[in-house]
């Protein structure tokens, strides 16, 4: 192992948000998911504009992240691609899929509010990215409709052992059309994670599905007993 030389006097310096330490931080256990979100923190910020991410092509020709990942050229690309996914699930990064030349390609941009608001302007059209064709969310596939997990897999992400033991229990717990429902509000928000899936439907367990859309409330002429009779009434809280 090679031994760091140590500070020198003079050094630039990398910008780190203090929620990373307080929050993002306790999420990653795992070590290649840290390195590879510093390397997008140490090409991000240099740059100008408004609009700053990484691609995926960036990231595979950037020597930093290369080298911290270890990996040989065949493995490295699916490995990266793995984690930017990983860090998109615990919505630290938002993903922006486009076509360039060369195919499709993937932007990722930090989760701010900011960056939330010109992803959703660039889909719709208001902000156009010089080069880029936005691609469309694609829909949700009928063959799926059965099967929760592929219908994760196509429209949300890698089913890790973890997001597979996720949905087992969900399965447990919620009648199977809600997680379907849930899903599909989800994509159709671009909040592509099964965190956010879970907390659409922890609301309904708790205030009632209403008509599939998340609100986080229900109108005021629902019948409070609508969701308490039936087969899945113990889930519901009043």
């Amino acid at each position: 192992m090679k031994q760091f030389g140590g500070f020198p006097a003079r050094m630039r310096f990398t910008p780190i948000p203090n929620v990373i330490f307080s929050s993002v931080l306790p999420e990653i256990a795992d070590i290649r998911e840290l390195k590879v979100l510093l390397h997008i923190f140490e090409l991000i910020y240099p740059k100008k504009g408004a609009l700053k991410y990484v691609s995926l092509g960036e990231l595979l020709r950037h020597a930093g992240t290369v080298g911290s990942l270890q990996l040989s050229p065949e493995c490295l690309p699916e490995e990266l691609k793995r984690i930017l996914q990983a860090l998109v699930e615990k919505q630290v990064l938002l993903e922006l899929p486009v076509m360039i030349q060369d195919g499709e390609e993937k932007l990722y941009f930090l989760n701010s509010e900011a960056n939330r608001t010109a992803i959703a302007k660039i889909r719709s059209g208001e902000i156009a990215l010089t080069g880029l064709q936005i691609i469309s969310s694609p829909p949700l596939s009928q063959s799926a409709q059965d099967d929760i997990f592929t219908l994760y897999e196509q429209n949300i992400g890698i089913i890790t052992p973890l997001i597979a033991e996720e949905l087992k229990e969900a399965r447990q717990h919620y009648p199977e059309d809600w997680i379907r429902d849930a899903i599909k509000e989800a994509v159709s928000l671009n909040r592509r994670s099964w965190r956010y899936i879970a907390r659409i439907l922890e609301t309904w367990s708790s205030e009632g599905k209403g008509n599939g859309t998340y609100r986080g409330n229900l109108k005021k002429d629902t019948d409070p007993d609508k969701y308490i009779r039936g087969k899945y009434g113990h889930m519901v809280q009043r």
